[in-house]
C-alpha cells in the first residue's frame, strides 16, 4: 500500500517509453562493452578498464529494468536480454531478479537477502563482497518457480561456458573480461546495494542522489527511493519523478546517496545566499 504522503505525486504518465527510449535501453552497454574489447586488445588496459566500469554499469541498469518489465521490450525480449546480459556480466541475471524482487516486497526486512548487505559496515560490505554476490544468486536459484531455476540453471551454463573457454583458450581479451566480471561482482554488493540502502530504517528505505554528474555517470541508477516508491516507472524517467518527488513529499529524499557532495553543495548554496545578503543590489530609478 502507498503512503498516503505520495497520493499527490504524478507518476502514471512517465511509464511509457518511445521509440528512440527503448532503443537506446536496449544497446546502452552495446558501446562500452566493445570499446573495452578493443582498448584490451589494443593493450590499452587503463582505458579498458574505465570504458568497463561503463558496461557493467550501463548492463546493471538494464538488468534491473528488464526485472521490473521497464525496459521497453516484450517478454520473450526480455527473457533473451537476461541471457546476453548473465553471459557477459558472468551473473544470472535469473536468478537475481527473484532476490531484487523479494527486496521489493520487503525492503530491508528479515527476508530481504540483498538489502541486508546493507546493515554491514561499509568495509564489511566491500571485504565479503564475493559472499554477496554468491548469496543472492544462490537464493533465487533455490527459492525461485521451477520455471526460473531452470531459468538459472541455463544461465549458470553459459556462464560456465564462457569461463572455460577463456582459460582453456587462455584469450587475452576473454581472460581479461572473466577477471574483471569477477572484480564487479564482488563490488556490486557495496556499490548496488549498500550505497543506497546504509543507514536507512524500514520508513524511508533508500536513499537518492541529486548531483548531476554522479547521475549521469551511474545512468539515473542512483535515484533509488523514486524507483523503490514507484518500480513501474522506467529509469529514464527517474529524474522527472525525482522533481515531482521533492516538490510533492521531499521527506522522502533527504538522505544522499553520496553525503559529502550534499554537504559541499550546501555549503556553496549557503556562500552564495551569504554574498547575495551583505551585497544586496540596488537599482537607481
Amino acid at each position: 500500500m502507498r503512503h498516503p504522503s505520495l497520493a499527490s505525486v504524478e507518476w502514471q504518465n512517465l511509464r511509457q517509453l518511445s521509440l528512440s527510449e527503448t532503443v537506446y535501453n536496449i544497446f546502452l552497454s552495446l558501446p562500452f562493452l566493445s570499446l573495452s574489447w578493443w582498448s584490451a586488445w589494443q593493450g590499452w588496459w587503463l582505458l579498458a578498464l574505465v570504458a568497463t566500469f561503463f558496461f557493467f554499469t550501463a548492463a546493471l541498469r538494464q538488468a534491473h529494468d528488464c526485472y521490473h518489465r521497464t525496459l521497453g521490450v516484450s517478454k520473450v525480449a526480455t527473457e533473451l536480454m537476461l541471457f546476453l546480459l548473465s553471459i557477459t556480466m558472468l551473473c544470472s541475471t535469473h536468478a537475481i531478479r527473484h532476490t531484487h524482487l523479494n527486496h521489493h516486497i520487503d525492503p530491508l526486512g528479515d527476508s530481504d537477502v540483498e538489502g541486508n548487505w546493507a546493515r554491514l559496515p561499509w568495509y564489511q560490505a566491500i571485504l565479503g563482497g564475493g559472499l554477496f554476490s554468491i548469496a543472492i544468486q544462490w537464493f533465487g536459484l533455490t527459492h525461485g518457480s521451477h520455471r526460473n531455476r531452470m531459468l538459472v540453471g541455463f544461465d549458470l551454463l553459459l556462464i560456465f561456458a564462457v569461463i572455460a573457454t577463456a582459460f582453456i583458450t587462455m584469450h587475452p581479451v576473454l581472460m581479461y573480461h572473466v577477471l574483471v566480471m569477477i572484480l564487479a561482482n564482488i563490488m556490486v554488493g557495496f556499490f548496488a546495494v549498500w550505497s543506497v540502502h546504509h543507514g536507512c530504517d524500514d520508513v524511508v528505505y533508500a536513499r537518492s542522489e541529486r548531483h548531476p554528474l554522479i547521475n549521469l555517470l551511474t545512468f539515473n541508477l542512483l535515484y533509488h527511493i523514486e524507483h523503490h516508491l514507484f518500480p513501474a516507472v522506467p529509469t529514464n524517467h527517474l529524474p522527472t519523478l525525482a522533481k515531482r518527488l521533492d516538490a510533492a513529499a521531499p521527506q522522502w529524499t533527504q538522505q544522499p546517496v553520496i553525503p559529502l557532495l550534499a554537504s559541499v553543495n550546501q555549503y556553496q548554496e549557503s556562500r552564495v545566499t551569504e554574498k547575495s545578503n551583505a551585497h544586496p543590489h540596488h537599482f537607481d530609478i
